[in-house]
């Protein structure tokens, strides 16, 4: 595939068809997974929406839908710091199989706070999907459960990534040039 006219993009990593193709092949394993559950998905905003959004319309089972939003504070260091929700779900989760869906996980700090916080709410049971597994960068062990891609250690941007809140529309995933990242 040609690479967009965009002067950031190093290269295409995944085309929208590649894309297209493994959510769906991801929400058909999720449909059988929890054909008889009572399942809630929830997005991390800003970046999951788009890749929930794709999955939801992919399954094949009745689901909820809810949001959280986090922030995350680092030293100036850099070294990964204090995860807070800045917003919570709008409903109850106790009882619920809830999937925590990710556009990305990275060093899985963000992740493991989200599954231990939703864990303590009472959820039937608790689980983890991304569209994106970041796994080179990883320092906190973590498993996902649902994984569409796993990727090198390249900032990306589409399918809801974004820099500086641009680029998140594209439908397909791009490395950045390591200058303009």
């Amino acid at each position: 595939m040609k690479t967009p006219a965009l002067p950031m993009i190093e290269r295409v990593l995944l085309t929208r068809e590649q894309v297209d193709k493994r959510v769906k092949e991801v929400a058909a394993d999720i449909s059988v997974r929890y054909r008889s559950g009572n399942l809630k998905l929830i997005g991390v905003l800003k970046g999951s929406v788009f890749f929930l959004t794709a999955l939801a319309r992919e399954l094949t089972i009745p689901v909820k839908v809810d949001f959280l939003a986090i922030s995350s504070f680092s030293d100036h260091g850099g070294v990964p710091g204090v995860v807070r929700i800045a917003k919570d779900l709008d409903e109850s989760i106790e009882g619920d199989d809830v999937l925590l869906v990710e556009d990305i996980v990275d060093t899985g700090f963000t992740a493991r706070y989200l599954l231990q916080t939703l864990a303590g709410r009472g959820p039937n049971s608790i689980a983890l999907c991304t569209m994106l597994d970041r796994t080179p960068r990883r320092i906190v062990p973590l498993r996902v459960d649902f994984c569409c891609f796993e990727i090198p250690d390249r900032f990306v941007i589409g399918c809801g990534l974004d820099y500086k809140q641009l680029y998140r529309n594209l439908d397909f995933i791009a490395v950045m040039k390591p200058d303009k990242a």
